[in-house]
């Protein structure tokens, strides 16, 4: 098979299957920092180079034309799997929007669904809120 071929085999079986609910994940950084390797080893693997090369990897992504694309995959998944929770009404919005009624947890504030868009765009929720109200908005956004 070309190279072109691997990358699409890739792109469409391989990541389809690791990122399955990534929609739901809340990615912190050593998490970010596992997905970024394995994209990394993926490509190595397409390119046929060994750990012994001593490539680097933005020589590996040139010579396999690509670029580091799987957080911002994840971040796209997440944003539309959101702006679709936002527009409606329901118990899954509620605890998105953290109006649940409930005893607080002791310790530090745990990672939010939300966060990992809002530190991208420095929004308040409200504002994401809003936002996905108009689809073709949120598409750009």
């Amino acid at each position: 098979l070309g190279l072109e071929m691997k990358k699409k085999l890739v792109k469409c079986y391989v990541w389809s299957v690791a990122l399955y609910g990534a929609e739901t994940w809340t990615l912190r950084k050593k998490e970010q920092k596992y997905l970024e390797s394995y994209e990394m080893w993926c490509w190595r693997r397409i390119g046929k180079f060994r750990w012994t090369d001593r490539v680097t990897n933005e020589e590996v992504l040139r010579r396999v034309n690509e670029q580091r694309n799987i957080l911002q995959a994840i971040t796209r998944r997440k944003a539309n799997w959101l702006g679709h929770i936002m527009r409606r009404n329901g118990l899954l919005s509620d605890i998105i929007e953290g109006q649940v009624e409930g005893k607080r947890g002791l310790g530090r504030r745990r990672i939010q669904l939300t966060d990992n868009l809002k530190q991208g765009k420095k929004m308040k929720f409200q504002e994401l809120k809003r936002e996905a109200e108009n689809r073709e908005n949120w598409r750009t956004l």
